[in-house]
């Protein structure tokens, strides 16, 4: 046993080569004459193969497991062509086929070639007009359907990597799963092709065996028309089985994996669970098969039998769903019982928290330990990935439920002021229409909260409709953290104090003393670093490099103590890290420049005030610079630009301050702060008019 297990570890080292041959060889079964004792291993082969795939179609949760089957498909088409060839060229030139060709002639004919003519026929029917016509059209409609959907699937993979949910090895697994799908789909629906093409030959051939044959023996082979007839028609009609039933499976096997809906779940277990889970359906069956059974001239043991089975099977699902259901009743009680766990900090600290979540009572079961959707878990990969995106450390969230709230709402607070609400339903889903239509779905209406958009909270039974039309399919979870990252990002530098800041300079100092040790206090003390660290993260500027940040601020900062200036020196040592986020994708910047007056303008009415330099013009100058930004931004975004303006080093701070209010969500660089070897295009320019 040890030496046979030796020889096939041995064997499938050399997997690669042995299908190479073996497709090869393919053709020279084509080609070559087979003996019969050759010609009948290869038919159970062929056989065998047909029925494993089948079985495996039956066991595979999702098609990916079988991503090979439409080259399989292929290959196997021209295995049975190739032996329809050699088993024609034995038929019309030594009058026989073999044995397992013989085998199924007189299995299925009997004495009566016509009944197994018809059989094949009936057969051929099913086949072609059933199985593979089908399974054609459902692979056409879901390479169709599959393409539409893949801009919302890579939507939703980007929302989760985002809020999350998923790190970056999860979401780039999931993509390749979404492609290697997409491309499974459309092979499959040229594949489908193959099969009916194989059908219609094997119909030609076995005409030919049957014709060929008869002309051939009754002329020369010295037999009479009748006993050609009987002869080959037997013979003809097992060819046509041995190749047709094969065909059958592998037709069978392709309908059935590409209509597996995505539940990741094999056949046998999706049969128990749907079509036997309902006790009333099972109840209202056996009823109905009873009153058939009674129904005079019907035989009434086998109805009463199949009735007293379902009634039975009702009865017992019954009693299983009570039990179920008083699992969970007493699971909820023990819920509101237990008081609620607060995360991440003590319940005694009363201090005010730098960022907190409320929520209503209904949204507790997201906060379940053994929940897959729990918040706590997200939030702490928010927590890291603002560490690796932005380079600050968040303080930890404590969430806490709120009794004031409605039953599905949670209110988002700031060092105890809260900034943000929203509504998510634990049992619903969040549909985003990508913009190309409106909702053809029925739900409660309403607005993602992080971006915006108009969305539709739907129930599951409509999700996978919801998918085939391409909506972007959100969870309740995902909506609430990607809120919460959204609102930590565009809050950031409110977050960072004195205390987060010595944290992430006390890391610094670890690799590289020297600089913190000439910096801080010699040089600037921790606050003012503070204070150019937050000016960084007000305007979205990563603070990642913080070696390069504070190596900045001790080249300057001797002579310079504002930390304006400060900030925009280090700015420009950010180049990079500032302007990659705003490059197209062929690596260009697209730009609002500012109409040279109205720079003059600008740097000559500059005054500086608590909250930086801020340029004092009259309230109508100001409502006109404002309107000519906002139609040169329209005017690039018509045209599909993702714009930034560009202006001079003198007026970039003054001028961001200005629109901070107006326009948050505007970037204003400076000519420092863009690259000698970045190209630029000039799409617009902000005049006074």
């Amino acid at each position: 046993m040890q030496s046979v297990r030796a020889s096939l570890s041995s064997l499938s080292k050399y997997t690669e080569i042995l299908v190479a041959f073996a497709v090869v060889g393919i053709i020279a079964i084509i080609i070559l004459p087979m003996p019969a004792f050759l010609l009948d291993l290869l038919l159970t082969v062929n056989l065998t193969i047909s029925i494993m795939i089948l079985v495996l179609t039956l066991f595979t949760k999702t098609v990916l497991e079988f991503s090979i089957f439409p080259s399989m498909l292929l290959v196997m088409t021209m295995f049975r062509l190739g032996l329809n060839i050699s088993s024609t060229r034995l038929i019309l030139s030594e009058g026989k086929a073999g044995e397992v060709i013989n085998a199924f002639a007189t299995f299925v004919t009997g004495n009566n070639y016509v009944v197994g003519a018809v059989i094949f026929i009936i057969i051929t029917i099913v086949q072609m007009v059933v199985v593979t016509n089908g399974a054609g059209r459902v692979s056409e409609v879901g390479a169709r359907f599959t393409l539409d959907a893949m801009p919302g699937k890579q939507m939703a993979i980007d929302a989760d990597l985002n809020s999350g949910l998923i790190n970056e090895e999860t979401a780039k697994k999931r993509r390749q799963d979404l492609q290697r799908e997409a491309d499974f789909y459309g092979s499959m629906d040229g594949a489908s092709k193959f099969v009916k093409g194989d059908a219609i030959a094997g119909i030609i051939i076995t005409i030919i065996n049957l014709l060929g044959g008869i002309i051939i023996f009754s002329l020369q082979g010295g037999m009479t028309i009748m006993e050609s007839i009987g002869h080959f028609g037997r013979l003809t009609i097992g060819d046509g089985l041995v190749s047709q039933i094969p065909s059958l499976l592998i037709s069978v096997a392709s309908g059935m994996i590409v209509t597996r809906s995505g539940n990741d779940k094999s056949f046998g277990s999706t049969f128990r669970d749907e079509l036997f889970s309902g006790w009333k359906v099972m109840g209202i069956g056996a009823v109905v098969i009873l009153a058939i059974g009674l129904v005079p001239a019907f035989p009434t043991m086998p109805f009463a039998g199949m009735a007293a089975l379902l009634g039975v099977s009702a009865y017992l699902i019954y009693e299983n769903d009570k039990d179920e259901a008083k699992r969970k009743v007493k699971m909820e009680e023990k819920k509101k019982a237990s008081s609620f766990k607060e995360t991440e900090e003590s319940v005694t600290s009363y201090q005010v928290e730098p960022i907190s979540l409320e929520i209503g009572y209904g949204l507790i079961p997201l906060v379940d330990e053994g929940s897959d959707t729990n918040l706590v878990e997200h939030i702490t990969s928010i927590r890291k990935q603002c560490a690796r995106e932005m380079g600050i450390l968040i303080s930890p969230i404590r969430i806490r439920d709120n009794l004031q709230l409605d039953p599905h709402e949670y209110v988002i607070k700031i060092k105890g002021n809260q900034i943000a609400k929203g509504e998510i339903y634990v049992n619903k889903y969040l549909v985003i229409d990508p913009g190309t239509q409106d909702f053809d779905l029925t739900g409660i209406e309403t607005v993602e909260p992080a971006f915006g958009l108009a969305a539709l909270w739907i129930d599951e039974k409509d999700k996978e409709r919801a998918d085939l039309s391409g909506y972007t399919i959100v969870e309740p979870a995902t909506v609430l953290v990607t809120h919460l990252k959204e609102l930590v990002r565009k809050h950031s530098y409110e977050l960072l104090g004195r205390q987060e800041t010595k944290l992430l300079v006390d890391e610094i100092r670890e690799k590289y003393g020297v600089i913190v040790e000439e910096l801080i206090p010699g040089i600037l003390s921790l606050g003012e670093v503070q204070k150019v660290l937050q000016n960084l993260l007000r305007e979205n500027v990563p603070i990642i490099d913080l070696v390069t940040i504070l190596e900045t601020l001790a080249d300057h900062g001797v002579s310079i103590k504002d930390t304006e200036i400060l900030t925009e020196h280090v700015r420009h040592a950010l180049q990079r890290t500032i302007v990659k986020d705003h490059l197209d994708q062929e690596g260009e910047l697209k730009v609002v420049t500012i109409d040279p007056q109205l720079e003059d303008l600008i740097g000559s009415n500059i005054h500086k005030s608590m909250n930086g330099s801020i340029p004092v013009l009259e309230p109508e100058m100001i409502t006109r610079i404002f309107g000519s930004i906002r139609s040169t931004y329209d005017e690039a975004m018509m045209k599909g630009y993702q714009t930034v303006i560009l202006a001079s080093p003198k007026i970039r701070t003054a001028l961001k301050n200005l629109i901070a209010m107006t326009f948050p969500d505007f970037t204003v660089l400076s000519l420092n702060e863009v690259p000698n070897d970045i190209p630029i295009e000039v799409v617009g320019m902000v005049e006074f008019r």
